[in-house]
């Protein structure tokens, strides 16, 4: 079985790249292969303009930043943040200078005597990312740093990462199965599904419009509402029918899917767009009957769930909208929020 197929990905110079996607997906061992602890079956990497195939681990001037942060426990972290440095012959003073910059920029400096045993563990990620960033490598691999920290702590060093990539100018290449962090953090993101390549862009890019199903339904929260319809035309006018509902989709939208040929898709909503509505109105596209079947407050805002006769749907609403469960609800979307993909090759349709 392949862990990666023909994976091909240009990380740019200075860029905050994200590797996204679930368990076993393969972006582990992108990282790996990178670094140069895992060998490729076939392919070239490149750092910079120089092939390093053949070049070992320490010799890449890459530093990789793992998820249980593997520190040396018998070292203070001084000596732990020391240690490369120590490995590459550098001056005792050049090294004592080095290590007091770093732990200043990462606010470590009162922790330089104690050993890893002593620290939180946002203290021990912040002396992991110190013996990375010591020596100022071509790039920066991370491998779930954030995973081991609780919900607070990952949230504050999210933000403590960014900052720390602004600061330096470095190449961050990050690893992560948590949407949040990426869309929070990368500049750019590929999202990754049984060892290929699914789609890369902007986090923007990639919520708006998802290149396949996968990405539709793995980016965001709550995923987007996903329903299975055939195109047909009623009393002339084109649409597609769901279980639920007659969908108008845009005529450029339309011509792109009568072009394709699908004799099935998927409509696709984001739950942000669908909205209570009470009336007729010609420019909805569709509008759905359903009742209240669940209600997950989150403080700002709700999310709740639609039962409709053969389905459901989830929308995204103010927490100030209150909404008994069992009541009767209509729900509506615009043209513009429609998304189409081909049922059969889960690729998107249009734009």
């Amino acid at each position: 079985m392949l862990a990666l197929s023909a994976l091909t990905l240009e990380v740019r110079d200075g860029e905050f790249f994200v590797l996204l996607g679930p368990s076993g997906c393969g972006k582990t061992t992108a990282l790996r292969i990178a670094a140069g602890l895992e060998e490729p079956s076939e392919g070239s990497i490149y750092i910079g303009d120089r092939l390093v195939n053949e070049v070992p681990a320490k010799d890449r001037d890459l530093a990789m930043v793992f998820q249980s942060y593997a520190l040396y426990p018998h070292l203070s972290v001084y000596d732990n943040v020391a240690f490369g440095l120590r490995m590459r012959k550098y001056s005792r003073s050049e090294i004592d200078r080095l290590v007091r910059e770093t732990a200043a920029t990462l606010g470590i400096q009162e922790l330089l005597r104690r050993r890893p045993a002593a620290l939180s563990g946002g203290q021990q990620q912040r002396v992991a990312l110190g013996r990375a960033i010591v020596r100022r490598p071509q790039a920066f691999l991370m491998d779930e740093p954030l995973s081991n920290l609780d919900a607070k702590m990952r949230v504050q060093m999210r933000a403590e990462l960014v900052r720390l990539h602004r600061e330096l100018r470095g190449t961050f290449i990050y690893v992560t199965h948590d949407q949040v962090e990426a869309m929070t953090m990368g500049e750019r993101v590929a999202v990754l599904h049984q060892g290929l390549l699914q789609q890369v862009g902007t986090p923007q890019e990639v919520y708006d419009r998802p290149a396949n199903l996968f990405v539709a339904e793995f980016i965001g929260s709550p995923a987007m509402n996903l329903l299975e319809a055939e195109p047909v035309r009623v009393d002339g006018q084109p649409g597609l029918r769901t279980a639920d509902a007659f969908v108008r989709p845009l005529a450029a939208l339309w011509a792109v899917l009568e072009a394709a040929g699908a004799r099935s898709a998927v409509v696709g909503i984001r739950p942000e767009h669908l909205a209570p509505q009470e009336g007729e109105n010609a420019e909805f596209a569709a509008c759905f009957e359903g009742q209240v079947d669940l209600v997950e407050s989150l403080g700002s805002e709700q999310h709740v769930t639609v039962a409709l006769p053969r389905g459901s749907l989830v929308l995204r609403l103010p927490a100030a909208r209150r909404l008994p469960i069992g009541s009767p609800l209509r729900l509506a979307v615009a043209p513009v929020h429609l998304q189409l993909f081909d049922a059969e090759t889960g690729r998107r349709i249009g734009p």
